[in-house]
């Protein structure tokens, strides 16, 4: 059995104080969010109990789908960096970048240049990237672009999608249980037209043709399972609350997901393990267990 674990959205702040010059665009407006709001509901000692319950776990591997900083600043992506180093070493974390991870422009590099070493295939290559540990063989995608103000969309992009094709396909020969790993979910939730993943369509018509056990993403900051269309049968896509969401009615509160993986191509099972941070309770609780496959 191999033990996959999902995290999302740690949101890492506090912001730091940046100079006036930095705000004079799309941050300034996320720096007035963070203190009018996100500051309340994002707090470091959850986000340190989520990973210090899913290291008791002792996962096989854990994977980290995007959103570590808020607005891009320089001095959250080195901090950012030293919290990945916390939760894991870049063997054992594998990291997709989420749209706060590419705030403005300027920025859209940043998140390779400080957490490039857990965004790279074991052969060295970018996104889309493949990783393999025991069973399971992980496809890395990115969705991380800059955007106006108020938006929060990803794209995929023709040559990322083309690519990904021949990995799925190549991928289907071969004894492995495939996860797709991606920030933005496959399909858009109601009302959130402005935080959409554009070519999701163009996705899913990939994942139709050539398949994949599994896929996991972020950015809603909600507990969600999709079931989507697999050429034999369908596809769970998976999304996770932000792992530092305090208890409140503004989101859901923070959690983190197990995956038991089993079995090969045919008679694969997988069991999915939710735990969360809960009102009465002490610590993180397991809330949920759900057979995905078999």
């Amino acid at each position: 059995m191999f033990l996959l674990a999902h995290l999302s959205d740690p949101h890492l702040g506090p912001i730091p104080t940046p100079p006036l010059r930095e705000l004079l665009n799309k941050r300034g407006l996320g720096l007035i969010n963070w203190y009018r709001k996100r500051h309340r509901h994002h707090r470091a000692d959850v986000l340190d109990a989520i990973v210090a319950d899913m290291h008791a776990q002792q996962p096989g591997h854990i994977a980290v789908t995007g959103d570590l900083v808020n607005i891009s600043l320089p001095a959250e992506f080195a901090r950012a960096a030293r919290w990945l180093e916390q939760v894991g070493t870049p063997a054992d974390v594998t990291l997709v970048p989420g749209n706060h991870d590419a705030y403005i422009r300027r920025a859209a590099g940043s998140a390779a240049q400080h957490w490039g070493d857990y965004m790279r295939g074991d052969d060295g290559a970018l996104f889309p990237f493949v990783r393999r540990r025991g069973p399971v063989a992980m496809i890395g995608l990115t969705t991380s672009l800059p955007t106006g103000p108020f938006m929060a969309t990803g794209r995929l992009g023709d040559d990322q999608l083309a690519r990904l094709g021949e990995i799925l396909g190549r991928l289907s020969h071969e004894p492995v249980f495939r996860v797709v790993l991606i920030h933005h979910p496959p399909i858009p939730s109601h009302g959130h037209y402005m935080k959409r993943l554009i070519d999701a369509p163009k996705l899913r018509a990939l994942l139709g043709k050539h398949g994949a056990e599994l896929l996991l993403h972020g950015h809603n900051h909600e507990q969600q399972l999709l079931w989507l269309d697999g050429p034999k049968g369908h596809i769970p896509a998976v999304g996770v609350p932000s792992a530092s969401a305090i208890i409140s009615r503004h989101d859901e509160p923070a959690a983190y997901n197990l995956y038991r993986i089993s079995g090969e191509p045919g008679a694969w099972t997988c069991e999915m393990v939710v735990r969360d941070l809960r009102a009465g309770h002490t610590g993180i609780t397991e809330l949920m267990r759900r057979p995905l496959i078999g």
